[in-house]
């Protein structure tokens, strides 16, 4: 056994943990629990292997509480919101935190909206609509939630999470609450740079506007969208990242690969930087079709492609 494969291995043993102390790690939480959870249900791709356990806190005191004890314990977590995301088929050890259940919305003064980390983007821009309140529209079409836009600092043609966000709420890894303001936050393409630990809400300075406008706005872009992109398939939004003054779905076309699959993998026929699962993918398939895609343009073309897409989990 070489070293590469010694390390592999090791890391394989380090990454199991016992019941008894992922038990006691969600001890107390007053949200639901479960445990050997496949995590297919909670990507965009519909792909994922199981989890030690997945849970939903009750809301940000029960994450506090869970980032204490899980520290306590050594026992990892990740968690789950956004679409930019694929999670291999040997799943995550650890826990899985899901924040569905921080779903609240408020308005403050000065046309700003405070969403918890679990509001899915369609429902806040459905919720700002109903206040007259501009500067969501770039999101429209996009499925995840406010925690996640956050995190991977999310963005369209029209705009990015950080044009909007004036401060983030955080549970940092001592299991406090600290408010982060957006001038602190280093925003990179497609990603936040943020202490360690979860999101758990953000403000969002909007302003105000008129209605009818607004929706037209909404409404023209989910058209352009539907016209363009798979939305109707499970996937993760952009696979790779566009190189400096060019696209990647216009590199991807152009080398013809639209329609290349493994397995139920597939490029997709309306982009080519979206991979679609046409029903049975697995993880492993997407990777192994992602690997075709770069060689080929680095072959044809002499260009690297970048990952825009997260890849988590164990083989």
């Amino acid at each position: 056994m070489n070293a590469t494969v010694r390390r592999a291995e090791a890391t394989r043993v380090r990454a199991k943990f016992k019941k008894k102390d992922i038990q006691a790690a969600v001890a107390g939480i007053r949200g639901p629990v479960s445990f050997n959870r496949s995590l297919r249900a909670y990507t965009s791709f519909k792909i994922g292997g199981p989890a030690d356990a997945v849970a939903e806190p009750a809301d940000v005191d029960d994450v506090c509480r869970l980032v204490r004890q899980a520290n306590a314990g050594k026992i990892p977590f990740f968690v789950v919101g956004g679409t930019n995301l694929l999670i291999r088929d040997g799943g995550i050890r650890g826990i899985v935190v899901n924040l569905a259940k921080l779903r609240a919305i408020m308005e403050e003064p000065g046309h700003v909206l405070y969403a918890e980390a679990g509001v899915g983007m369609p429902t806040l821009i459905s919720y700002a609509i109903r206040r007259s309140l501009a500067g969501l529209e770039w999101a429209a079409g996009i499925p995840g939630t406010v925690g996640g836009c956050v995190v991977m600092n999310a963005g369209t043609r029209l705009g990015e999470m950080k044009d909007s966000v004036k401060a983030v709420r955080v549970v940092t890894m001592n299991g406090r609450v600290t408010d982060i303001p957006a001038s602190a936050i280093p925003f990179e393409y497609r990603r936040a740079r943020l202490p360690k630990g979860i999101v758990v809400g953000v403000w969002l300075q909007l302003r105000q506007g008129i209605r009818t406008e607004i929706e037209r706005v909404v409404k023209d872009y989910l058209h352009y969208r539907r016209g363009t992109q798979p939305l109707a398939m499970p996937s993760a939004g952009c696979v790779f990242k566009n190189p400096p003054k060019d696209s990647a779905g216009r590199l991807i076309e152009a080398a013809g690969l639209k329609g290349l699959h493994v397995g139920d993998a597939e490029v997709s026929s309306r982009h080519g930087n979206f991979i679609v699962n046409r029903g049975h993918a697995s993880a492993a398939d997407v990777i192994a079709l992602i690997g075709k895609v770069r060689r080929a343009i680095r072959r044809q073309a002499g260009v690297r492609l970048d990952l825009e897409l997260k890849i988590v989990g164990e083989k």
